[in-house]
């Protein structure tokens, strides 16, 4: 979505963007997009990101913005900012799969859009605005469009359907208040957290891997193994009301 305003006030308001766009070239905020991806594709448990390759176009859109709405005579609108104003990552699974990561946040658009797509051979799911999601199997008929309400009303997650129920609380619709949840039931039966040091390492990794990539102008880059060679032989995720690798349905089934 369009961060420009956001970005270039970051000294007024302390935001940690602007300095890390003035100064690095690469897939700067991964985790947002690759989360939900990383679960999908067991990542780290049973899969593996091998390498990366990453490229960025050129920067206009900050200093544009800047000479526009903070004058020709300001820092920002002189300024030399390093980011691209879309930086594409594609990493290779070793199951196979390619995951593309797209950062798009310095150019005008209409609305927010993680155009957050899965593609698979029974079929589709995509994102192509923040209100509009369709569902795709391959026994449907063709020209579907914007199918959410019913598939939400066929497959909607228990624990999504509960506290959406409840009432959701917290910020990105309940969703930072069900992660925190999460993590304080985990630690609180000594378990592991459903996002775990492995997840963490993995996901923001990505960030200095593809600034190494656009710097030597789009090579492939190998990924660290951070299990040490363990990642097809891990322990089982954490299973139970929370768990991002598995539906509980039983509401007496313990947290983990």
């Amino acid at each position: 979505h369009d961060l420009r305003q956001e970005i270039c006030q970051g000294k007024e308001i302390r935001h940690y963007r602007l300095e890390n766009f003035r100064h690095r070239n690469g897939e700067l905020y991964p985790t947002h997009e690759l989360g939900p991806i990383a679960k999908y594709l067991s990542i780290n448990r049973g899969n593996r990101m091998v390498s990366l390759v990453a490229m960025a176009s050129k920067s206009l859109g900050l200093n544009k913005w800047a000479k526009e709405h903070r004058g020709e005579e300001d820092a920002l609108a002189k300024c030399q900012f390093n980011e691209g104003d879309i930086v594409t990552t594609m990493i290779k699974c070793a199951n196979g799969e390619t995951v593309c990561l797209t950062l798009d946040t310095t150019l005008p658009r209409p609305f927010y859009s993680r155009n957050f797509t899965v593609r698979g051979t029974k079929g589709m799911c995509e994102e192509s605005a923040d209100r509009y999601c369709t569902y795709y199997f391959e026994d449907m008929e063709e020209g579907v469009f914007s199918n959410e309400a019913d598939m939400f009303a066929k497959y909607d997650h228990p624990l999504h359907r509960e506290y959406v129920e409840k009432g959701s609380r917290g910020g990105h619709g309940g969703m930072d208040w069900l992660v925190m949840r999460a993590f304080v039931e985990s630690v609180k039966n000594g378990v592991d957290t459903p996002i775990d040091v492995y997840d963490t390492l993995t996901w923001l990794a990505i960030a200095p891997l593809s600034e190494q990539s656009i710097a030597q102008g789009g090579a492939p880059v190998a990924f660290p193994d951070f299990t040490k060679g363990q990642w097809f032989r891990r322990e089982p995720a954490p299973h139970g009301k929370y768990a991002l690798d598995a539906i509980v349905e039983d509401p007496d089934t313990p947290i983990f």
